[in-house]
């Protein structure tokens, strides 16, 4: 048994480092949404994002707008006054954030470039998510139709692959696991 854990040391701590930051981080944002008790109040995060991505559609449309939903806590996004879109807790990337943080404290690296890299990187994820959301907002505008692949499919990727593109210059740049294959 000692040897089969000395042998897959890496692993087990790449584990242990990883859930523990994200249930730490999970229960910290439950926590956070727990403390909004009434079921169609929306949380102060998710209106953020909704109206950060409404300025980005009124660079196209002067016409867009949000309004609160009364059925639910959600907000509902309006682009050339056509409700387009309701933005949930879901859409805020929050739960992105906790996966890409989770993923950077497991390969980690020295302590500044990691609570760098977390704090540049959370940026540039939540910048393309409040974009994503505008940009889905317009086309679901003028294609409908495809409503159901632009939301499931394509914008999903889109931020998934900037996490993912993240944490490919994370593991080869500036963690520990990068050192230890340039030398």
């Amino acid at each position: 048994m000692k040897t089969y854990l000395s042998e897959y040391k890496p692993f087990l701590l790449f584990l242990a480092k990883f859930f523990g930051t994200y249930l730490v981080l999970l229960i910290l944002y439950q926590w956070y949404l727990s403390s909004f008790e009434n079921k169609y109040e929306v949380d102060g995060i998710t209106e953020i994002v909704a109206e950060q991505s409404r300025i980005i559609l009124s660079l196209f449309d002067n016409q867009s707008f949000t309004r609160s939903n009364p059925l639910e806590a959600s907000v509902k996004m309006y682009y050339h006054n056509n409700w387009v879109a309701r933005i949930i807790e879901g859409c805020n990337a929050v739960s992105v954030l906790i996966l890409f943080v989770s993923f950077i404290i497991a390969f980690t690296g020295k302590l500044k470039k990691t609570v760098l890299f977390i704090i540049i990187g959370s940026i540039i994820i939540y910048i393309f998510n409040i974009v994503r959301i505008a940009l889905l907002c317009m086309s679901i505008y003028y294609y409908p139709k495809y409503e159901h692949i632009l939301h499931s499919v394509l914008f999903p990727l889109v931020i998934y692959g900037v996490v993912f593109a993240l944490w490919i210059i994370w593991i080869n740049k500036f963690s520990f696991y990068a050192r230890k294959n340039q030398k």
